[in-house]
């Protein structure tokens, strides 16, 4: 398995479809800023240096919780609105009727229109259909970052945004859509990172086959 992923991968004519498709649903994606940029190229280069930067913290969990990411005891807050890293796995361009809920699956785009080269390019197995909605899939399975670690509550600190990376300095790829966990609010030392899977609902916990658990940032701490 392979967790210094710093962020998905694009390829140049996934990137077009993408493009056209964010255009044609006039979708809403956040353009990050400055600052921005250079706290997601920062936390990139420690990915692929050792995985998790060094004011996180990995630990398990009890039950069947799995693991969780936290911030370290001795480290800075991360302040509201700060950057924690884009959620980063293998790419697929799935048919809407054959989803998978994976458990570390993303869908942050659907109802996608491919022509009849794209579906050949991107679904070999199936014949030409101009009807047929197609989703974009980021599964971190077996490849990603740390983000997939960051779990699920109804009292979350983390929120996910789609954003847009535009041309930059930093080092970092453009692309015209991507999830990117961002700071809900002010995290201290010693709290568990959470995000909210979905709106509203309370699927997330039946889907895992898990007892619902309610967690919350200071439930479990790191010491």
């Amino acid at each position: 398995m392979n967790f210094k992923l710093p962020r998905p991968i694009f390829s140049e004519e996934l990137c077009q479809i993408l493009s056209r498709e964010v255009r044609r649903q006039k979708i809403v994606v956040l353009r990050l800023s400055t600052k921005r940029l250079k706290e997601l190229a920062q936390v990139c280069k420690e990915i692929e240096k050792q995985e998790l930067p060094k004011h996180l913290v990995c630990k398990k969990l009890p039950q069947k919780l799995g693991s969780g990411i936290f911030l370290h005891a001795d480290a800075k807050p991360i302040l509201k609105g700060q950057v924690i890293a884009s959620y980063a796995g293998e790419v697929f361009l799935v048919p809407q009727t054959d989803q998978e809920d994976g458990s570390y699956a993303f869908e942050p785009l659907d109802k996608m229109r491919l022509t009849k080269e794209e579906q050949f390019l991107f679904h070999k197995k199936c014949t030409y259909s101009p009807a047929r909605n197609y989703s974009l899939m980021i599964d971190a399975l077996k490849k990603g970052n740390f983000t997939r670690f960051i779990n699920h509550s109804e009292q979350p600190n983390i929120v996910a945004h789609l954003c847009k990376v535009p041309a930059n300095p930093y080092g970092l790829v453009p692309a015209p859509i991507e999830v990117i966990y961002f700071a809900k609010k002010t995290i201290l030392p010693k709290e568990q990172l959470l995000v909210s899977y979905e709106e509203g609902g309370k699927t997330y916990w039946g889907a895992s086959n898990i007892k619902p658990f309610a967690m919350t940032p200071t439930t479990f701490q790191c010491s």
